[in-house]
């Protein structure tokens, strides 16, 4: 095959590939959304009642997946109770109760089990086959409640595999929490070429091409203050691997 042929038979598998990835897109994201929901507390006396603190997304019948650090560090008969938001079956916003199921504060994992009707679970891929330069995306409720408790879709890449602990060039350069994490053996994560806010920590992150959940955002590298993560944000989010979240599930 000459060259304008080779480059004509290029440009046309491009313009099919790119429909159908589209596609695949748009399919996972109506699939998704109902499963995605705000993880937040309520107190009817405080002003206001309900405060969001992250995303959550279910993974099995009444059980939502989250990070630890959503999970508010005191709970009590006087304190706001743990919710989730979501809809009903008219589209109305409702809270239903929760509770922490379980918690694995190293990885920055929990699972909520909430009250009420069963809400459509993600299905959870392989996290191990997960490759640098992958197409992702991830849905969560970005800066809170300003924006409207509506999912919202980000997509980007898999930009790295990498330790969740790296030491650094000094020993006054590694805190306590760190060094116990470099003695229990650092776990990989994925860095995201893509860019999360407030409100996305608990979002799930897919495979754009099968729709699969293989990790949940846990963090953003920040430039400066924390208000620059949205005046200036970096580009760079987190995730924590599924594999982590089958663990969780399959502990009894």
């Amino acid at each position: 095959m000459n060259r304008p042929r080779r480059i004509f038979a290029w440009l046309l598998a491009l313009c099919i590939t790119l429909p159908a990835a589209a596609a695949d897109m748009v399919a996972t994201i109506v699939r998704l959304k109902p499963s995605v929901v705000v993880v937040g507390t309520y107190q009817k006396t405080a002003s206001p009642p309900f405060v969001m603190r992250g995303t959550g997304f279910v993974v099995a019948d009444n059980l939502v997946a989250t990070n630890a650090h959503v999970i508010p560090t005191e709970m009590g008969p006087d304190l706001p109770v743990l919710v989730i938001r979501t809809r009903d079956a008219n589209g109305q916003p409702q809270l239903r109760p929760a509770r922490v199921a379980a918690r694995d504060p190293e990885r920055d994992l929990a699972l909520l089990r909430f009250e009420g009707l069963p809400l459509p679970a993600v299905a959870l891929g392989d996290s191990d086959r997960v490759e640098e330069g992958q197409m992702v995306g991830f849905t969560g409720f970005p800066i809170g409640g300003a924006l409207g408790f509506s999912p919202v879709t980000h997509h980007g890449m898999i930009a790295s595999i990498t330790p969740i602990v790296l030491p650094g060039n000094a020993a006054r350069q590694l805190s306590e929490k760190a060094i116990l994490q470099v003695r229990r053996g650092a776990f990989d994560i994925f860095q995201l070429d893509a860019t999360a806010y407030p409100g996305n920590s608990g979002s799930p992150v897919f495979d754009a091409a099968s729709g699969e959940v293989i990790g949940i955002i846990n963090m953003v590298f920040i430039k400066g203050s924390k208000e620059s993560a949205l005046s200036q944000p970096s580009g760079i989010s987190y995730a924590i691997p599924a594999k982590y979240l089958k663990q969780m599930l399959e502990t009894p």
